[in-house]
């Protein structure tokens, strides 16, 4: 199922590159789903963490995915969708109201998604610094911070994790005591 998923992710993504950069999209389903496996051999997280972007970015519909991957996998990658009719505030605040309730399972797949993100926004801030922000919908330094601190406190339960350590370690690195 992981070979399928890959396949498919690829596929969907293909041609896209991550905000501002030349790195192709796929690079980061890959890496959330290397970041989700380090945490849980749950096949079909592993495959979730590979397919979450695809209904929110690539234009793949519920019942593809479900049809193709089953409704556990689904379920998951619909629990990280975000509605892009809602503003940028609105869909984190989301985010954040779905963790303090989410499963365990929920918050690892969120854990490799925003690490795999905040990893990349780190390396990007070394080389370019607060231009970084210029970059993303949200152009304000302290909403990022907001969110991404925000996930930190709703993911506590996962800090045994080495993943959850880096996480905290780079909340701090980018956004200081924000």
């Amino acid at each position: 199922m992981v070979d399928e998923a890959v396949a498919f992710a690829m596929k969907a993504h293909e041609g896209t590159f991550r905000k501002g950069t030349k790195v192709p999209y796929i690079v980061h389903p890959l890496e959330t789903a290397v970041i989700v496996s380090m945490m849980s051999e749950d096949e079909e997280l592993v495959c979730a963490a590979l397919l979450h972007d695809v209904v929110e970015d690539a234009g793949v519909s519920e019942q593809q995915l479900e049809t193709l991957f089953g409704q556990r996998v689904t379920a998951f990658v619909m629990e990280e969708t975000e509605d892009k009719t809602k503003s940028w505030k609105e869909r984190k605040a989301a985010t954040l109201k779905h963790l303090e309730t989410a499963s365990r399972e929920s918050k690892i797949l969120v854990l490799g998604d925003k690490l795999s993100n905040l990893r990349c926004t780190a390396r990007d801030h070394m080389v370019i610094g607060e231009a970084i922000w210029d970059r993303f919908n949200e152009k304000r330094r302290s909403e990022h911070a907001w969110y991404y601190n925000g996930v930190a406190e709703r993911i506590r339960e996962l800090s045994e994790y080495p993943a959850c350590q880096e996480y905290f370690g780079l909340c701090r690195k980018v956004f200081g005591d924000s």
